[in-house]
């Protein structure tokens, strides 16, 4: 599920901190990748592999996209957030990519 640049900025907003902070730490790794990618290719929507890598995080932003804006999912559950290990699953296609692309991932995931 692919996610524009807009949708990228949005998603920090939505994801507050203090409400769901792992998915505001991946808001926040994604829109790093973003601005990553724009800085060392022709930009976030020309490269794929970036968001190729990204793909199971952005999927899991959006999942939470519709609770984080309304305080509730459609069903009316509130907005939760996802576990420390389902992060680090979102994360690792992400760290191999810049492993695999001679990035230093600190830059993009702190």
């Amino acid at each position: 599920m692919w996610m524009n640049e807009y949708d990228v900025m949005q998603a920090q907003y939505l994801f507050d901190p203090a409400v769901v902070p792992n998915l505001a730490q991946g808001a926040y790794v994604l829109h790093n990748l973003m601005d990553w990618t724009n800085d060392n290719s022709d930009g976030w929507p020309y490269w794929n592999k970036p968001s190729r890598a990204a793909d199971r995080l952005m999927t899991m932003l959006q999942d939470h996209s519709y609770a984080a804006q309304f305080g509730h999912d459609r069903q009316g559950n509130p907005l939760t957030d996802v576990s420390a290990a389902d992060l680090t699953k979102a994360l690792a296609p992400i760290k191999a990519f810049l492993t695999r692309q001679g990035a230093r991932d600190a830059l993009v995931i702190p």
